[in-house]
């Protein structure tokens, strides 16, 4: 399952499994923290390791799957409501008498509330450590309501801390936002066109306090940029009789025309599409340089667990009593055959005599042997793991979590219910206990199998 995982994820779930640790605790991970330890590599490496490992156990790469599913289903919803605003800027510009439509409030209808969320933004990039829109927070509360997954809870908040720590969340909440006014605005930018092809619309521009030559600047201006793109500019002319009045000239209607869509592609669209493609810029080059920081200060807790301080220092304790599995030869083949036993009577005569090529490592009936026993073989994994348990005893839930934890160690692991004068209910009860595990097990050794790998 975890095939699908970028770095990006990975991280992600690493945080989130952190986020849910300091709301809830910390979560039991002998297990992890074993195989972290197991790990060569750095510190962050190993941390990593140990978040992956409590992620995909406690179900939240299932989670962020569906996570991932409901924010897409909610970017779709973005941009249906991207085309739907795109189009209700261009009708509601173009609103009113088609004879007389007033150019100051087709502009402003169409670049107003653009230009102030642009400035908002710009605003935010100087002057604020953080950065959020309501359409990033819209996006990531839709996106958590259609996952339907409720281990699904830490994955936003995860993210937000996430990408605020790596100084991301600006970048990630640009794209979101620039890529939804860069779409609205191009569809008003069609809609506008549109509608100006199949209609005949006058335009004038009227005002108390605004003389006639300051509004002959203004637009000569502001029409400046779209004449490098070949937009049509209104000469001074023009300008001043659609003071008065709107123009019926053909003419006179199209380089009005002209000069609006101008003014919404040089105003509206190209300052977005530039804003996008930085961002665009500034988040990939920010993800491919993504990597834990194993010395935050939020780590810290972990480090002990996952890297004691005297292999920090470079000091290496005396190995404990080691398995046979454990010698040189075997860990560099890599084909060691292992058999361990689970909580045996003394009735029963122990161990058995093994093949010259199976390793003997014991039974385990404490929680110090247990801690042993696993340290050893995810220190050095056997090919083909063998597990004597007495059908006499129970099978509870601490023996089937030893039992899988034991068989996680190995490549292949089967179990071998030992002949005893046991209940066949109860026989029975372990056998389908075991077919649950989807572990296979058998009543009498499986020597040949131990030993060379097959039946």
């Amino acid at each position: 399952m975890t095939d699908f995982l970028s770095p990006l994820h990975t991280l992600w779930l690493c945080e989130t499994v952190r986020l849910r640790e300091q709301h809830t605790g910390l979560l039991e991970d002998s297990e992890a923290c074993r195989k972290a330890r197991s790990t060569p590599g750095t510190l962050a490496q190993r941390l990593q390791v140990r978040g992956m490992f409590l992620a995909e156990r406690d179900g939240l790469v299932s989670a962020l799957q569906h996570w991932l599913q409901g924010a897409k289903l909610a970017l779709w919803v973005l941009i249906l409501s991207a085309l739907i605003t795109g189009v209700a800027l261009a009708k509601t510009a173009l609103s009113g008498a088609p004879q007389a439509i007033n150019i100051f409030w087709a502009l402003a209808g169409l670049l107003g509330l653009n230009l102030l969320s642009l400035l908002a933004w710009c605003f935010s990039l100087i002057f604020s450590r953080h950065s959020s829109s309501p359409l990033s927070q819209a996006w990531l509360w839709l996106s958590s309501k259609l996952a339907r997954d409720a281990k699904a809870a830490h994955l936003a908040p995860a993210l937000l801390v996430l990408l605020q720590r790596q100084q991301l969340l600006r970048w990630g909440v640009g794209r979101i936002l620039h890529g939804w006014w860069l779409l609205t605005l191009s569809t008003a930018l069609l809609t506008l066109i549109a509608l100006l092809a199949t209609r005949r619309y006058g335009f004038i521009w009227e005002s108390t306090i605004v003389a006639s030559e300051a509004f002959i600047s203004l637009v000569s201006s502001l029409g400046q940029p779209a004449t490098w793109l070949g937009f049509a500019m209104p000469d001074s002319e023009l300008i001043r009789h659609s003071g008065l009045q709107a123009s019926s000239a053909e003419q006179a209607r199209h380089i009005w025309a002209s000069w609006l869509l101008g003014m919404l592609l040089v105003y509206g669209i190209v300052p977005r599409v530039i804003a996008s493609l930085f961002c665009e810029w500034r988040w990939r080059r920010g993800v491919a340089r993504l990597q834990l920081n194993a010395e935050d200060p939020v780590w810290h807790i972990f480090h002990q667990r996952v890297q004691p301080s005297s292999e920090r220092l470079g000091v290496v304790d005396a190995a404990p009593a080691a398995l046979p599995s454990t010698s040189a030869g075997s860990q560099q083949a890599g084909h060691n055959s292992v058999l361990v036993a689970i909580e045996l009577d003394d009735s029963i005569s122990w161990p058995p005599k093994l093949p010259a090529q199976v390793l003997n490592a014991g039974i385990i009936d404490s929680r110090e042997q247990r801690t042993k026993v696993l340290e050893q073989l995810t220190a050095a994994p056997p090919a083909r793991l063998l597990i004597a348990c007495n059908p006499q005893r129970s099978v509870d839930r601490g023996v089937l979590h030893l039992i899988a934890e034991l068989s996680r160690t190995a490549t292949q692991t089967r179990i071998w219910l030992l002949t005893t004068s046991e209940i066949d209910e109860r026989v029975q009860h372990w056998q389908e206990q075991l077919d649950g595990l989807q572990l296979t097990y058998s009543r009498t050794a499986p020597w040949t199998w131990l030993e060379h790998g097959n039946d």
